[in-house]
């Protein structure tokens, strides 16, 4: 997960162009312009509003690229509340108690909570509003380091995960005793400059009227200064850098140690598929900084116009939580099963905000994809957040994915979303955002993204994490309010319906790297769901074919 703030935006004073539709039903907007530099920009710093909303914004309108949301609810949607839709949120664990998504947590009614007996007889026990695959694990070891530790595989698999593993540790040890050294150098510059000021608190303004009196404070402002070209302020560069710490930390200590065994307290053996007598019925956080589910679920459906921190793109959805996703990488078995569990309870979308570079048992997975395929359920998964080519599958593998080896796809319900940022033009693809024109699918908005987290509290958090759940948003008001279409139908909605545009796209955050939409993905397209629900509507009438 990248987590990233937020910064000032370039709008357009023009960018959508009207094509033509049949009879006078609203018509699906294009951009099709050559070249983003060729048109007048107008340099504005978003507003906070906007910031928190972005992704709902309308890139006609607004000159923002987002997913037209608020258009569709406005325009389309109105007071129709379609048919309830459950999605299953497959991730860490999310805040049940959350004030924006308690009213929107699916439950279910079979079973009595508390009395660790499994009432409904699905095969697990207090599973209210979901399952803890994870038991009371949370720390966990990445697969390559897993690999290395239990021999897995054959001796070149071994060796390639050993030499990754011992690469990255050095870059992780290094990466954290940096960041420490950074932290130290900010807390001691912050409490000189506190003192010069006679002040707890000041801003760039104030430092700028600093005269340095000798080199130390030369060092301080320089220091101060730099901080204040990524932070609106020192206290979130301060935040910003102990997470990078704590991100190296949990490396060293947890991700890359080939000696830690994360999944000792769940008990069960993970690479033994029928081993499924394991985990509990509370898919709840189990720390606070176990937030990445909670900001996940709020994407896609915190609840709508109740005054509360953010609102979801869906409204009339009931969230299912699947605790599968560790301070690590998940389990296959996990993964297989969690599947199968939200197929077998109602959920007719998955959001899968996660991803690894080995699976060794991938074959689970993919039975359980074409499982959920064969039950008409959606699985929405997130591209990845290297700034990769997927297509490049020696170097860049990324599972669960929906066909091996950049070959046919062996399931029609699988659709992989990549990240847009905030700012139309050359930079709105995400500089973290993998890519690639077999495995990503589509793009949608996911740098800066404001949503839930634990303690009914709010973030911005940025990654294809944040943008695969805009997407099974989209989704789920699409089969809310046509509930008749089929989830291979969704997926080519969501496809065809997208907006493209024919600028270049830097790609990765490197300027002599760039391409257009169309040629770093399937559809070539960013998601829309004002354009997604008038195909829809053209579908389930019989108008259109897709």
């Amino acid at each position: 997960m990248n987590i990233r703030l937020s910064k000032s935006v370039l709008s357009l004073s023009a960018v959508a162009l009207i094509m033509a539709s049949c009879g006078s039903a609203p018509t699906l907007v294009s951009t099709p312009v050559e070249n983003i530099d060729a048109l007048p920009l107008k340099v504005s710093e978003l507003t906070e509003q906007q910031k928190q909303n972005w992704g709902h914004a309308d890139l006609a309108t607004d000159t923002i690229p987002g997913m037209s949301v608020d258009k569709a609810y406005k325009e389309l949607i109105g007071n129709k509340k379609g048919t309830k839709v459950i999605v299953a949120v497959m991730d860490s664990g999310m805040d049940l108690n959350h004030e924006d998504l308690k009213n929107v947590l699916w439950t279910n009614k079979k079973e009595i909570p508390g009395n660790n007996i499994d009432d409904d007889n699905n095969g697990f026990i207090d599973d209210v509003h979901g399952y803890n695959f994870l038991g009371d694990s949370y720390n966990e070891q990445l697969e390559s380091a897993r690999i290395v530790r239990l021999g897995l595989g054959d001796a070149a698999l071994q060796a390639k995960a050993k030499a990754e593993v011992e690469a990255d540790y050095a870059e992780a040890l290094a990466g954290k005793q940096r960041y420490e050294q950074i932290l130290q150098a900010v807390k001691n510059a912050d409490e000189a400059v506190k003192k010069e000021l006679g002040k707890d608190s000041y801003t760039k303004e104030d430092l700028a009227g600093i005269t340095a009196k000798d080199e130390a404070m030369q060092r301080n402002l320089a220091v101060l200064n730099q901080m204040y070209s990524f932070s609106a302020s020192i206290p979130e560069a301060i935040k910003s850098i102990t997470g990078g710490i704590t991100y190296f930390t949990d490396q060293v200590n947890y991700n890359l140690n080939k000696d830690f065994n994360g999944r000792k307290p769940v008990g069960d053996n993970p690479y033994d598929i029928t081993d499924t007598k394991y985990g509990n019925g509370n898919p709840m956080n189990t720390v606070d900084t176990e937030s990445h589910g909670t900001h996940v679920a709020g994407i896609i459906a915190a609840e709508r116009n109740n005054g509360k921190g953010a609102n979801g793109v869906a409204n009339n959805v009931e969230l299912m939580s699947i605790r599968a996703v560790p301070n690590g990488d998940e389990y296959d078995k996990d993964i297989a099963l969690g599947i199968r569990y939200a197929v077998d309870n109602g959920a007719k979308v998955i959001n899968a905000s996660f991803g690894k570079a080995y699976s060794p048992k991938a074959e689970w997975v993919y039975e359980a994809l074409k499982y959920a395929a064969e039950n008409d359920v959606l699985f929405v998964h997130a591209a990845g957040n290297d700034g990769a080519n997927l297509d490049d599958y020696e170097n860049h593998p990324n599972y669960p994915n929906d066909q091996i080896k950049n070959g046919a796809e062996f399931a029609d319900n699988v659709i992989t979303v990549g990240a847009l940022a905030n700012k139309y033009g050359s930079t709105m693809l995400a500089d973290f955002s993998n890519y690639g024109k077999i495995n990503v699918d589509v793009f949608a908005p996911g740098a800066e993204i404001y949503s839930t987290v634990p303690g009914s509290k709010y973030e911005f958090m940025g990654g294809t994490s944040m943008a695969s759940p805009g997407v099974a948003g989209v989704a789920a008001v699409i089969r809310s309010q046509y509930p008749k279409l089929t989830a291979a139908q969704v997926k080519k909605i969501i496809m065809q319906s997208g907006i493209a545009t024919k600028t270049k796209v830097v790609i990765g955050g490197d300027p002599s790297n760039n391409n257009t939409l169309a040629n770093i993905s399937t559809s070539g397209k960013m998601v829309n769901l004002y354009n997604a629900l008038l195909l829809a509507e053209s579908v389930s009438k019989g108008k259109v074919k897709l």
